[in-house]
């Protein structure tokens, strides 16, 4: 049996983006981010976070320490009642011309062929264009780029829907 998912990239959707967060301490949740993935689960959508990390291929922090923040910050969705089904990163630079770096797919993909994800009734929602194209390219259309920098070009963007915080998915993502 295929189950439907809700990719969220990590920087910018669930935690505020710092370039190249690895301490705990510094890590802030997205305000919102708590209630809206209790909403998404509610729906019977299971949860996967996906981001590139190429701070670890350049050096700025090692895999070590993206590994204990993620548990740490799986802990605190756990203390929030959301249990996140996996998470899956890129520790590659973007000049690595690997598949997994978004906006390759190669992380949805891998993610399809774990969890048997039925991408047409999956999610992606994200902070940046390479998080819409990356989808699109592994066969999700359902996706929604949440412009919580204001960097992002509404009108060239391939998002399906564009939003200005994580909390307006519930708005959008009704069944």
């Amino acid at each position: 049996m295929t189950i439907k998912t809700i990719f969220l990239d990590r920087d910018g959707i669930v935690n505020k983006d710092t370039n190249y967060l690895y301490k705990i301490e510094e890590f802030e949740f997205i305000n919102g981010i708590f209630k809206t993935c209790q909403y998404l689960l509610s729906m019977g959508y299971k949860i996967i976070v996906v981001t590139n990390q190429s701070g670890i291929s350049r050096g700025y922090y090692s895999e070590k320490d993206f590994q204990n923040i993620t548990k740490w910050m799986l802990s605190q969705f756990e203390i929030n009642g959301v249990d996140i089904l996996d998470v899956f990163h890129c520790p590659h630079s973007p000049d690595s011309n690997c598949n997994c770096r978004k906006p390759m797919p190669g992380m949805f993909i891998k993610a399809k062929n774990i969890h048997n994800i039925d991408f047409e009734k999956s999610w992606m929602i994200g902070d940046s264009e390479r998080d819409i194209s990356a989808a699109n390219l592994a066969g999700i259309k359902n996706t929604i780029l949440v412009n919580t920098s204001n960097s992002e070009d509404e009108a060239a963007s391939k998002a399906k829907f564009f939003l200005d915080s994580v909390e307006q998915t519930i708005d959008v993502i009704l069944k």
